[in-house]
């Protein structure tokens, strides 16, 4: 695998000004050659060696080129890697080296919409917000063909792999699932893009869920699935709830003597308590005007 390294070219303002001068000396003598060579005093070497300084310090000119914040220059000599310059400023190489510029600025993108099947087969759509930047220009130029597609094909196909690895919804305790678990699933995205992008010099700053829905073929069933899973917890917990608060109750009856309640009475007392408590409606009393047995 190709690394990047850097080289720190030398400063073009320098440059630029050495360049300039000489430029417009080559210029000056080369009018000087023509005008003696019309007199008769000067020879055609002579003016051709100022054409050719004139050409070569145009040709050095070319080796002029700018490195903005936040970016990374490669360069390279008829195809062989040279360097990274990541200095900003105007900068000065050899005139034969090609330039490409890298961003090393923090991206972000949203996949498409995906859909997958859960870890359960249900149909799901699921997309995710990915932030990365390029932290290798040497392995993001030369070891990928075009990396800003290969980040977004890559980041597409791990979040299909993640989907399929969980279930949208956990019927059970203890079992993680997509929509519950956002966090740990967040974190179990990001290791697996970084994974994959790893060889191609990217750096995954985030990924998130940023849509995750039942497919619409399912969705009607699904929603009537999770409502009822919504009744079951709720009623749950008001039978959990009224048996202790009519345990509560007898308990206090015995031990403050208030009343003597034989096996029968206790079980018509429960269930009178358990119909007043875990009714949906309220419940209509009926005051019994005679004794406890009449």
């Amino acid at each position: 695998m190709i690394r990047e390294k850097e080289v720190r070219p030398v400063s073009g303002l320098a440059a630029l000004l050495v360049l300039l001068a000489a430029l417009a000396g080559s210029i000056y003598m080369f009018v000087q050659a023509v005008i003696a060579l019309d007199r008769g005093t000067g020879t055609v070497p002579q003016l051709l060696l100022w054409i050719f300084s004139i050409a070569l310090a145009f040709l050095l000119l070319l080796g002029l080129f700018t490195v903005a914040p936040n970016q990374g220059v490669v360069l390279q000599l008829f195809g062989r890697y040279v360097g990274t310059a990541r200095v900003e400023g105007l900068r000065w190489t050899n005139p034969f080296y090609s330039k490409k510029k890298v961003s090393l600025r923090v991206r972000n993108f949203e996949t498409q919409r995906l859909k997958v099947n859960d870890l359960m087969g249900n149909p799901i759509e699921i997309g995710a917000i990915v932030v990365w930047q390029v932290v290798d220009t040497a392995e993001a130029v030369f070891e990928v063909d075009d990396y800003q597609n290969y980040v977004h094909v890559q980041s597409e196909s791990a979040l299909r792999s993640l989907a399929t690895q969980y279930p949208y919804d956990a019927h059970e305790d203890g079992v993680m699932s997509l929509r519950a678990n956002i966090v740990e699933i967040a974190e179990h995205l990001k290791t697996e893009i970084q994974d994959r992008l790893a060889k191609a010099g990217v750096k995954v700053i985030e990924a998130r869920i940023s849509h995750l829905a039942y497919a619409a073929e399912i969705a009607a069933a699904m929603l009537q699935r999770q409502q009822a899973s919504a009744i079951i917890a709720a009623r749950q917990k008001i039978v959990d709830g009224a048996v202790g608060m009519v345990e509560m109750a007898l308990a206090r009856l015995d031990a403050n003597n208030v009343v003597k309640l034989d096996d029968e009475r206790k079980a018509a007392m429960v269930s009178n308590l358990l119909v007043v408590l875990c009714s949906e409606r309220s419940t209509q009393p009926i005051v019994n005007a005679g004794s406890i047995y009449h």
